[in-house]
């Protein structure tokens, strides 16, 4: 929501009248200084919006603030035209968002930008980067939030069919949002208390175009690469992994990727499992591996589907307090925490072997991907609790 702000106001006097966190009011509008006097400037407000009502004709102003537990000031500075107790035109009533944006949906490219746009009207105190763009152009986004040292980053749909860990992660950082917001002005809250002392760093779809490739069909491809003769000849790209050009993305980082690359069956672009010909090729890979190499986050956990484990080693390089936040995130979900696997060349893999420090799997669900929508509620359920605990630990 946003206002013009009046002679005499300021930021701290908008946060006792919204009941919101001073810090969040700050960090919504990066052209105030704290001390600023507002008039004539443009506010935003986090988390409100507006409804419109016809009013009845003698209602006053008091009686308005009164009916939607809104303060009388709070009325006055949305609806700035208003300066007498009554009034005979339609008036906009500040409310604070409660409900999420983001639901149970199949989550193209074009979804995600849509949610993408609003979170930022709604939230404007997170920032939204473009980090690189994909085969076809694509922007990849990353969502930050916090004002911490201490970082955890999330991803999401590094291959294709498992689509449905955007929309888990994307729902998840709605609902974070939605609860930072919530809480008053005191520091002593847990949420807040978060976003003061940690960062957090969600890229929601690594592979936008493996991505709406699955969910579109051939049409996603621009005619640009031979997806069906990659595709077995088939024009259904339920199964599709890869990236546009047929290379598995989590099959790109410098971490043993020789081995990978020497027992991958195909030994060309193909639906899945094609390591490429070179660790690092393909936009996508190139795009996190520089956002790790320039952020320095303490830990990354990477969504993927399906199987409810956890991995969490690799190669004996991964710090010893790895397995103590493997054993929470088990304990939180009911998934299964496993220390190693016979795999390389993975994001997780080559973040724990680069940095030493924690990274984590995550299988999200169980059966045949991609997971069908009927289990999105289950797999948040289980899911949530992890993705919380990572920002804690």
């Amino acid at each position: 929501m946003e206002v013009h702000g009046r002679k005499g106001d300021t930021l701290q006097y908008y946060s006792q009248l919204f009941t919101l966190p001073y810090r969040l009011i700050l960090d919504s509008n990066p052209h105030i200084q704290s001390n600023d006097d507002l008039n004539e400037k443009r506010v935003k407000i986090p988390g409100y919006t507006t409804i419109t009502v016809n009013k009845d004709r003698n209602d006053s102003i008091s009686e308005i603030s009164s009916k939607y537990n809104i303060s009388t000031d709070a009325l006055l500075l949305v609806n700035n035209k208003l300066t007498g107790k009554k009034i005979e035109q339609s008036i906009s009533i500040p409310q604070k968002i409660k409900k999420p944006l983001i639901y149970k949906k199949a989550y193209t490219y074009e979804q995600l930008c849509n949610d993408l746009q609003e979170l930022k009207e709604q939230f404007p105190f997170i920032k939204i980067n473009i980090i690189g763009r994909s085969v076809l152009g694509k922007e990849i986004y990353e969502i930050q939030a916090g004002k911490g040292m201490n970082s955890t980053h999330y991803n999401a749909a590094f291959h294709a069919n498992e689509w449905i860990t955007s929309a888990i992660l994307m729902k998840w950082l709605n609902e974070w949002l939605l609860q930072l917001n919530e809480e008053s002005n005191s520091d002593d809250h847990s949420y807040f208390n978060l976003y003061l002392q940690k960062r957090i760093s969600v890229v929601p779809m690594v592979n936008p175009d493996g991505v709406n490739l699955v969910l579109k069909g051939m049409q996603a491809s621009d005619n640009k690469y031979d997806v069906k003769l990659m595709n077995d000849g088939k024009e259904e790209f339920t199964h599709w992994k890869a990236n546009i050009r047929g290379v598995d993305l989590n099959n790109q980082f410098p971490a043993n990727w020789d081995i990978e690359k020497e027992r991958k069956i195909p030994k060309e672009p193909y639906f899945r499992d094609y390591p490429g010909d070179q660790p690092l090729t393909e936009p996508e890979a190139i795009a996190m591996h520089d956002l790790v190499k320039e952020n320095h986050f303490d830990k990354v956990i990477a969504l993927h589907s399906q199987g409810k484990e956890i991995y969490w080693g690799y190669e004996g390089y991964e710090p010893s307090h790895a397995c103590f936040i493997a054993q929470c995130f088990e304990k939180v979900s009911g998934y299964k925490a496993i220390q190693y696997v016979d795999s390389h060349a993975g994001f997780k893999d080559w973040f724990i072997q680069a940095y030493r420090k924690p990274g984590f799997t995550l299988e999200l669900g169980k059966g045949i991907n991609p997971l069908p929508l009927s289990q999105f509620d289950d797999i948040y359920r289980d899911t949530a609790p992890i993705l919380y605990a990572g920002i804690n630990l």
